[in-house]
């Protein structure tokens, strides 16, 4: 197989990096093709992989202001000459389910989420901080990027879902089926601990929807330690409503979140997420998982085994979950055991395996 692989775009390192990451394993000589890329964000890993930009590499002021771009991505994606690959491999939770393949390539998406600012907007936007004169010109702007997302579904000969609940949003949003193949974790990375320090830990991007307000709020009125890593637009914001007993660490190292994580309590997770790897990462370190529940975590976090659940989005709820949380003894090595189920090689293995077989089902029917 001639394989190419496409990437939205390349411009921070999280979930869907990671799995690049994995492909790129499987696959050394298959080319990535992305709108844009900013080695500099990323793992010096990257500054060895075949990388093909679009146009939109050469705009002006990309990296602070990528999102104001929004409109040209579809165009960026659709631009790209694919002739010469027999297997289209998309990693997409927006634009790269829409490369146009040639006739009789296989096309299959590994899809993190339908695109979530269009199809759940109002969801989206209701915690994000957005200029007001864009959010007067987003509404017109999701209006045509659902028609162009709708009309590239076709272009997709199998779809692959991140998780159970990606899978029914793919349903429901495009009306087709996925397969699943939960996405990567590098478990042998973690260490495990058998005592731990008195401090709770957040690893997240802090926009929005991730609600980390919920956890402040919550470990403002519960005064023990809360840890932060991560850094987004609205961190100034968050910084504000912290108390004395609440941490803002930024952005760490691999080695710095790894031992953050062997020693903490728990992870707090109190964002509706479509997977979530830092729950997995807690877990590979021997660490439970306070989570809301809802999206992924409901398929990674075992109640009562690897962590406990708090079923209301709210500061008060979280609040009775890490009272509760602090009755329960928990295994380490258990709750290590339970995240090997995500490890990465599980995924290689999976994902791999499945790439062979839908081509060779494909070409039966071209």
């Amino acid at each position: 197989m001639k394989i190419a692989i496409i990437q939205d775009f390349l411009n921070q390192y999280g979930g869907a990096e990671r799995v690049i990451e994995s492909l790129k394993e499987l696959y050394p000589a298959a080319p990535i093709f992305t709108s844009i890329f900013l080695p500099k964000n990323l793992p010096a890993s990257f500054g060895e992989y075949e990388v093909r930009t679009s146009f939109m590499q050469r705009l002006p002021f990309m990296e602070k202001h990528f999102k104001n771009y929004l409109l040209l991505y579809q165009r960026a994606i659709e631009s790209f000459d694919l002739s010469g690959f027999d297997t289209i491999l998309s990693s997409s939770s927006a634009f790269a389910k829409g490369a146009i393949p040639q006739k009789g390539v296989c096309h299959i998406c590994y899809c993190y989420s339908p695109m979530r600012f269009v199809w759940e907007y109002q969801s989206y936007i209701k915690y994000e901080k957005i200029n007001p004169f864009y959010k007067l010109l987003l509404p017109f702007a999701i209006r045509h990027l659902k028609k162009w997302d709708l009309k590239t579904i076709k272009r997709v000969h199998y779809f692959v879902a991140i998780s159970n609940y990606v899978r029914q949003k793919i349903k429901a949003f495009y009306g087709r089926e996925a397969d699943i193949i939960y996405p990567p974790v590098k478990v042998s990375f973690f260490e495990v601990k058998k005592k731990c320090d008195d401090f709770y830990l957040v690893v997240s991007r802090l926009n929005g929807y991730k609600r980390i307000d919920v956890a402040i709020e919550a470990f403002n009125k519960l005064g023990v330690p809360l840890l932060v890593v991560g850094t987004g637009p609205l961190e100034a914001h968050l910084k504000g409503l912290a108390a004395g007993n609440i941490s803002f660490l930024g952005k760490v190292s691999e080695e710095d979140l790894r031992d953050l994580l062997s020693n903490c309590k728990g992870l707090i997770f109190p964002g509706k997420e479509d997977f979530g790897i830092a729950p997995v990462e807690s877990m590979a370190s021997g660490r439970p998982v306070i989570a809301y529940a809802a999206g992924g975590a409901l398929e990674t976090v075992l109640d009562g085994i690897t962590g406990v659940f708090f079923k209301r989005q709210t500061p008060e709820s979280l609040y009775s979950a890490v009272l509760r949380f602090e009755k329960i003894s928990f295994d380490p090595f258990k709750i290590r055991k339970h995240a090997e189920n995500f490890d990465e090689e599980v995924f290689k293995s999976k994902i791999s395996k499945y790439i062979e077989e839908k081509n060779t089902e494909f070409r039966s029917f071209s």
